[in-house]
């Protein structure tokens, strides 16, 4: 109950400004959308740089923001077509902005896109099914810096690591969640029911901070910056650890792993 107040509380423009204030005057970096591309122009300058979900209603501008800034070269991505905002815009600029169809879960995209130096990724964490696959991803094409901004849920007070399934719950659940008051107006999936046929448009997963905190450090990255928003964060990782990757054994390998196991007696029914 407590918590549903603080969530309510927090979607009131009034109170979610005067929580702005307190977070910046005990010392947060309190982050807004529009402080994306100052963070772009800050990693991009000398270094090769992919956005990832460069397409929908942006057009492809962060992309652009990064070549401007002296990227040395710059591949966008989506599951969207570009569109002819983009087209017209990369003709006009003379840009060199190469563009990747495709959705960097599977490993054909991954294979087109290579590695870059600074990955971004704004908007997309919460509208893919599997958060924690995403990152492990973005972790194997990026070999510096990501640069991430998420929606999130307020922290849950001790509850460490949780997140909140959007898909399926009741209209009154997804009222809760349903930004509207701070002019968003539309969650697919939450200000409407979960529509399957919509796909990755969707809204899957909020995440706490601290939930977000724990998949970036085991997909392989450190948090070296963070600004925080009542309903977003936005990150600036470094890569320390390879990205997860359970290596299968071979047929032989497999056997024999399953003969000591079953001799060993250890496994038994969870």
């Amino acid at each position: 109950m407590l918590y549903r107040y603080k969530v309510l509380s927090l979607k009131r423009p009034l109170l979610n400004g005067l929580w702005r204030r307190w977070r910046g005057r005990r010392g947060d970096v309190v982050g807004s959308y529009e402080r994306l591309p100052e963070y772009i122009r800050a990693h991009a300058p000398g270094h090769s740089f992919a956005d990832i979900g460069c397409m929908w209603g942006i057009n492809g501008e962060y992309s652009f923001i990064a070549e401007a800034a002296g990227a040395t070269s710059v591949t966008g991505v989506d599951v969207f077509g570009p569109t002819p905002e983009f087209e017209d815009k990369r003709r006009s600029r003379g840009s060199s902005v190469r563009f990747v169809l495709g959705d960097i879960t599977r490993a054909d995209t991954l294979a087109q896109i290579g590695q870059s130096d600074v990955v971004f990724c704004a908007g997309v964490l919460y509208h893919h099914p599997s958060p924690f696959d995403l990152l492990v991803a973005l972790r194997r094409i990026c070999r510096e810096t990501l640069i991430l901004r998420t929606s999130t849920i307020p922290e849950i007070d001790g509850l460490p690591n949780a997140a909140v399934y959007f898909p399926m719950l009741d209209e009154r659940a997804r009222r809760l969640w349903n930004l509207r008051s701070l002019g968003l107006l539309h969650q697919a999936g939450i200000s409407s029911e979960f529509e399957p046929a919509d796909g990755y448009g969707n809204w899957f997963w909020g995440l706490t901070p601290s939930c977000l905190t724990s998949l970036l450090k085991t997909a392989g990255f450190r948090v070296d910056f963070r600004a925080t928003e009542a309903f977003a964060e936005t990150v600036v990782c470094a890569t320390v650890a390879p990205a997860l990757h359970h290596r299968l054994p071979d047929e032989l390998e497999a056997r024999q792993l399953a003969e000591e196991i079953s001799a060993a007696g250890i496994a038994r029914p969870a």
